[in-house]
Order: C-alpha cells, then structure tokens, then sequence
C-alpha cells in the first residue's frame, strides 16, 4: 500500500524534526511539549509500520508481531496525547512570560 509508505515516512519525518526542535529549545515547558508532539509521531510511525506489515506478510509470526508494534504505538500516541494536553497550557504560560 503505498499510501500506508507515504504516511510511514512522513510520520518519520515529523519525529525527527520535532526532536531537532527539541534539542534546539531552551524553555523546560516547551521541551516537554516538543517531546510530546514527537512521541505522538513515532507512535504513528510503530503502529503504522505494523498495519503496513500485514498487508505485505499473511503468516502468524507477522500478525503477532504486527499487533505487539500496533498496540505498543497505539500506547505511544495516547500517552503522547495526554502529554501534549497537559503541557501546551504551561507552554503557553511560559512563552507569554518570556
């Protein structure tokens, strides 16, 4: 499927530029919410890396792996979005006293 491919890299592409961004910033508050915003992108990029995987492969050793790579970035992107929700406030908060 190559849309699922598209999607794969773009998601890969997301998480290393939120981590440059990451490194580059100094504010703790926007440090956490880079690193969420990053987390959410390599949870996406596990799980559909996972869904791409059982698409290519029918066999069983595929399918467990797949459902362990899916569940684990299904993982990934929730606690990434809770993080996010939690930080952006205090993001916010800080680069308004900056």
């Amino acid at each position: 499927m190559p849309i699922l491919v598209i999607f794969i890299v773009l998601s890969l592409v997301f998480y290393l530029f939120y981590k440059v961004k990451f490194v580059r910033s100094n504010k703790p508050a926007e440090k956490k919410w880079i690193s969420s915003k990053s987390s959410i992108s390599l949870g996406l990029f596990i799980a559909l890396f996972g869904i791409n995987q059982l698409f290519l492969f029918q066999t069983t050793v595929t399918y467990i792996v797949a459902a362990v790579f899916i569940i684990m970035g299904g993982l990934s992107i929730w606690s990434g979005w809770k993080a996010y929700k939690y930080f952006l406030p205090l993001a916010i908060e800080e680069a308004e006293h900056n």
